[in-house]
C-alpha cells in the first residue's frame, strides 16, 4: 500500500500531497523478531439495509472525488450530499449503481458518485444516499490493522496500493468484510489502487464469471478520465507536479496490447516541465532477489522497461512479494543513473505471512541496496520539483520504526539524463 506524503512548493502555490505504500519484507539479521501471520479480522454489517457501508473515495482529475459505497437495500438512490460545514449539505450529486453475481453470491447495490469541483485547502463534509454517518476531510489481518494504524498517525493526502486488497480469492463476503474494515481510512483520504493476483478471481468452470468482476465493480478508478479503456490500468496527477501511472500485471502488456499503446500515449502527454515527478505502480516486481515469485515479472519488464526508461520514470513501486526491497537506479539489469529506482513494498499485512528468503547469489543482488522481511509501510514526501524523501517504516508492535530512507532527485532535474519536456519515442505509431 502506498501513502505518498508530499509537500510541494510551485511558484507561489504551496501544495501538500501524501503517498503511503504498505507491503511486506524480510530482515536477514537484527534483533527484531518477526511475527507470524496475524489472525483474519472479519467485519460484519449490523445496520439497516439502506445504511451505506464500505465507503471509500478516489481522486478523479485535480478537483473531483469519486465516492463509492454499498447498500444491501437495492432501492437506495446513488446520491451524495456535501458541503463545507458539518451538517449542512449545499450541493447534491447523483451517480451510477451496479451489482454482480459470483456463483451463489449476489452483491449489494454498489454506488459510484463523482462530486466537485472542489476547492483546495478546504475540508468537505458529505453523506451517502441521504442516510448514515457524516464523513469529513476527504489483506485484513491484525498486522494490516497495525499498519493502517501507523499510517493514520501522521497526516497524508493519498494512499496508493499496488494490488492484493482483500485476499478474498473468490470468497465474496471477504470483499464486504474488507470494505468495512478499511472504511474508517478509505472514506477520508483517496485510495488509488491497481490489481494483484488475488483480484483476478477467474473461474475455470463458469466462463461467464469474468476475471476482476468484484474488483472492477467495487473499486472504480479514473481510467476513462486518463484515456484508458480498462479499469486495470490508468493514470492521474497529484498536486499538479506528480504523474502517477498504474499498470496491470494481469492483463495483456505486449507491444500489440491496448495497455502498451495506452502507456505510450499517456507518457507522451506528460510535460516534465510542469509535472516533474513520474511514478509507476504495478503488482509483480520486475527486479526481485527474494525467492518468492522469482522471474514472474520478467516478460512484462522486457515488454515495457524501454518505455519507462526513455520516459525517465523516477520510481517504480511494486507489491506481490511479502517483503521490502529497494534497488538502485536500474535499466536492463544494470545500474544506470537515468533508470528508475525500483522498490518492492508488499508488507502491509496478509494471511500468507512474510517472504523470508533473499538470494545472496542472485544476479541482481549487487543492485539491491536494502531488504527486510517485516510488516510495514512506506512514505514518499515530495519537497519540490527536484527533491523527495522516501522512508520505509517497520511495524515494531505499537511503534512505527524507520528502517530505510533516502533522498531522491527527480530525473527531470538531472542534467545527465537529458529529460525533454515530452516523451516522444514511438508515440506517433499508435492511436487509441
Amino acid at each position: 500500500m502506498v501513502r505518498l506524503e508530499s509537500e510541494l512548493i510551485l511558484s507561489n502555490l504551496r501544495i501538500i500531497s501524501i503517498f503511503y505504500l504498505i507491503f511486506a519484507t524480510e530482515l536477514c539479521n537484527g534483533e527484531f523478531k518477526r511475527p507470524p501471520p496475524g489472525r483474519m479480522i472479519l467485519t460484519r454489517h449490523t445496520k439497516p439495509g439502506s445504511y451505506p457501508q464500505q465507503v471509500h473515495i478516489s481522486a478523479v482529475g485535480t478537483d473531483h472525488i469519486r465516492v463509492s459505497w454499498i447498500t444491501t437495500d437495492k432501492h437506495v438512490p446513488s446520491i451524495v450530499e456535501y458541503g463545507t460545514d458539518s451538517g449542512t449539505y449545499d450541493v447534491t450529486a447523483t451517480g451510477e449503481q451496479t451489482s454482480y453475481r459470483y456463483f451463489s453470491y449476489v452483491s449489494g447495490k454498489i454506488h459510484h458518485v463523482k462530486i466537485g469541483p472542489l476547492l483546495p485547502d478546504m475540508v468537505y463534509y458529505y453523506r451517502c444516499g441521504g442516510v448514515g454517518d457524516e464523513f469529513s476531510d476527504l489483506g485484513q489481518t491484525e498486522w494490516t490493522a497495525s499498519t493502517l494504524h501507523h499510517v493514520n498517525q501522521s497526516d497524508y493526502d493519498m494512499l496508493l496500493l499496488p494490488g492484493d486488497l482483500s485476499y478474498a480469492d473468490t470468497q465474496q463476503p471477504l470483499w464486504d468484510s474488507f470494505g468495512r474494515f478499511v472504511e474508517q481510512y478509505s472514506s477520508k483520504r483517496p485510495w488509488m489502487v491497481t490489481q494483484g493476483n488475488h483480484e483476478v478471481e477467474a473461474s475455470p468452470i463458469l466462463h461467464d464469471l469474468r476475471p476482476f468482476t468484484a474488483y472492477n465493480s467495487r473499486w472504480l478508478m479514473p481510467y476513462q478520465e486518463s484515456g484508458s479503456t480498462s479499469n486495470l490500468y490508468y493514470s492521474f496527477d497529484v498536486a499538479g507536479a506528480i504523474h502517477v501511472i498504474m499498470l496491470g500485471s494481469y492483463t495483456n502488456f505486449d507491444s500489440n496490447s491496448t495497455q502498451y499503446k495506452w502507456l505510450v500515449s499517456d507518457l507522451a502527454k506528460v510535460d516534465r516541465t510542469q509535472t516533474p515527478w513520474l511514478i509507476v505502480l504495478l503488482h509483480v516486481p520486475w527486479y526481485n532477489t527474494n525467492l518468492a515469485h522469482q522471474g514472474e515479472g520478467e516478460s512484462m519488464r522486457k515488454a515495457m522497461e524501454d518505455l519507462l526508461y526513455k520516459a525517465r520514470v523516477d520510481v517504480v513501486f511494486s507489491g506481490h512479494v511479502h517483503a521490502y526491497e529497494r534497488f538502485t537506479r536500474i535499466y536492463n539489469n544494470k545500474a544506470d543513473q537515468c533508470g528508475p529506482v525500483y522498490i518492492t513494498i508488499g508488507d502491509g499485512g496478509n494471511r500468507e505471512g512474510l517472504a523470508l528468503q533473499f538470494q545472496k547469489d542472485h544476479k541482481s543482488a549487487h543492485l539491491s541496496l536494502f531488504h527486510e522481511a517485516s510488516f510495514g509501510h512506506g512514505r514518499l514526501k515530495v519537497i519540490n520539483g527536484s527533491s523527495a524523501h522516501w522512508s520505509w517504516h517497520r511495524n515494531d508492535d505499537s511503534v512505527s520504526t524507520v528502517r530505510d530512507e533516502l533522498w531522491l532527485e527527480s530525473l527531470s532535474s538531472s542534467s545527465a539524463c537529458h529529460v525533454g519536456s515530452h516523451f516522444v519515442a514511438y508515440a506517433a505509431d499508435y492511436e487509441l
